[in-house]
């Protein structure tokens, strides 16, 4: 009884963990469209730096100074897009022509 309690309680858990995760993405912006993704990530650039020092601070320790990082989400998001469907779209051809290739190096071996 106890180790079935245990893994319902760990699927519990993993589930909590995952729907929570997606609540907090959902609040920010983070599923909405390119410019709401942009301005989470600019509100999450502008907040983190100064937790990390603080904490830093608490704990005594000398961190390096953030880079500063400006690109947009959108052609960032846009290019990633472009290479995925240029992938898929290419698939076809590369599967007969590694197919071929493969049938091809089975008949040479057996000769």
């Amino acid at each position: 009884m106890a180790p079935a309690v245990l893994r319902l309680l760990k699927l519990t858990t993993k589930v909590a963990v995952a729907g929570g995760a997606v609540y907090v993405a959902y609040d920010y912006g983070l599923l909405g469209s390119g410019t709401q993704g942009e301005e989470a990530l600019k509100k999450t650039t502008a907040a983190i730096p100064p937790a990390v020092h603080e904490w830093a601070d608490y704990f005594g320790l000398q961190l390096p100074s953030t880079p500063k990082l400006d690109f947009s989400v959108g052609e960032s998001w846009n290019w990633g897009v472009q290479k995925s469907v240029s992938a898929l779209s290419s698939a076809p051809t590369k599967v007969c022509e590694y197919t071929a290739d493969g049938w091809k190096y089975i008949k040479d071996l057996m000769k």
